[in-house]
């Protein structure tokens, strides 16, 4: 990315179930949920949304084997989309086991996610 313009960070939690996918859908939904760039396309090259470079970073607890990356792709509507994933995150108990809910284990899992947006 040569240019950096925006940052915005968010965090997903799945207490049920330990499918590293929702946590992390949350995760980059809380990080774009509340964002809007209404200047982005005056700063663009060629002022094109599509020449938008988006870099997603993961903090994963677990299961980065798991997750479904094209899935976090297909979040960002515009631009070229990269996703790294790193270490992260935190995996805890969520103090109840619940087999209704498709529970393994007692364990929550947490992912933070930075996405970056730039040129």
């Amino acid at each position: 990315m040569e240019q950096l313009v925006f940052i915005e960070t968010g965090t997903g939690t799945d207490v049920h179930g330990q499918d590293i996918n929702v946590a992390t859908r949350r995760a980059v939904e809380n990080a774009l949920h509340y964002n809007s760039m209404p200047g982005i396309r005056n700063i663009l090259p060629e002022n094109n949304l599509s020449n938008m470079k988006v870099n997603v970073k993961l903090g994963l607890p677990m299961d980065h084997e798991r997750l479904d990356v094209e899935a976090v792709k297909d979040m960002i509507p515009y631009g070229t989309v990269t996703v790294e994933l790193l270490d992260g995150g935190l995996a805890t108990s969520s103090g109840i086991y619940l087999e209704d809910q498709n529970d393994k284990n007692d364990l929550m899992y947490i992912v933070n996610a930075v996405v970056e947006v730039g040129y």
